[in-house]
């Protein structure tokens, strides 16, 4: 696809309203190496193939690396939108996988902090692309920073991204007990990435649910439900897409971790 196209596809999909609210759905990890913006991508790829118009938001507004991952050059940015030196349709690309993609700058230090301008120029970007799409992927930093907390209430669901590691089980409840004591949500979706086995993500989502069943309040009268969408087993062909910067789906549509990340874009359409 040359250049010309990707814009001129980017530009359909935002001026191609569907009448209704895009789903907004926050992609987080408690910690970085998790694999969320590969899962991400992927993810909305296998969306893409059934049927659904789909935008991923570079939400990691100081580090990101969507770009990398995707082999897209691009010279217009979300920073670019925040500061008014272009529009919001000419930041959307068209992305390999048939997805549309609104790139973050990289090493901006403006973006560490949440400020009241930044807030009004996520809310607003956000509002923007609703009407456009079938769902929006928030790609959001890990942890658990005001930027990020942010970020992820703007949305209407989350996922949290976790590995089998203890750091990152660790991580992770801390992520799930400040969404559920701070923006009072009652559910909260999981992907266990690199899985070792068939059946490690059901595990460890019943110990995160056991956890989080004592020691977690959201506050209100609905106590927190930790949904598994599903496990992405460990897998080399992961690695070797990313090497290539080309979607696993794409490349290796046959491996195990590209199915699992099929299955897990069915239910997420059938919910």
């Amino acid at each position: 696809m040359t250049g010309r196209q990707a814009a001129d596809a980017a530009s359909a999909a935002l001026a191609a309203g569907r009448g209704r609210q895009a789903r907004v759905m926050a992609l987080t990890s408690g910690k970085g190496g998790v694999g969320k913006t590969v899962l991400a991508v992927n993810l909305a790829a296998a969306l893409a193939q059934r049927g659904e118009r789909v935008l991923v938001l570079d939400a990691d507004l100081g580090l990101a690396n969507l770009d990398v991952l995707l082999n897209l050059s691009s010279k217009i940015t979300l920073h670019d939108v925040f500061t008014g030196k272009a529009k919001l349709e000419q930041a959307l690309l068209a992305a390999p996988g048939g997805f549309t993609a609104l790139l973050a700058g990289s090493g901006l230090v403006e973006y560490s902090r949440l400020t009241p301008e930044l807030r009004s120029q996520l809310l607003e970007v956000i509002e923007a692309v609703r009407p456009r799409f079938d769902r929006v992927l928030l790609d959001t930093g890990a942890g658990i920073s005001e930027v990020v907390l942010y970020t992820v209430s703007l949305a209407d669901e989350v996922l949290v991204v976790a590995t089998p590691e203890p750091t990152s089980l660790t991580d992770a409840y801390a992520t799930i007990k400040v969404l559920a004591t701070q923006q009072q949500r009652t559910r909260i979706r999981l992907v266990v990435n690199q899985a070792h086995h068939a059946g490690e993500g059901r595990a460890i989502r019943g110990q995160l649910q056991q956890v989080a069943d004592r020691y977690v309040s959201n506050g209100t009268d609905v106590p927190l439900k930790l949904e598994l969408l599903g496990d992405v087993p460990a897998d080399p062909a992961v690695r070797e897409a990313v090497q290539k910067r080309q979607l696993l789906l794409e490349t290796y549509p046959g491996a195990s971790a590209a199915q699992a990340i099929m299955v897990i874009a069915g239910r997420l359409t059938e919910a």
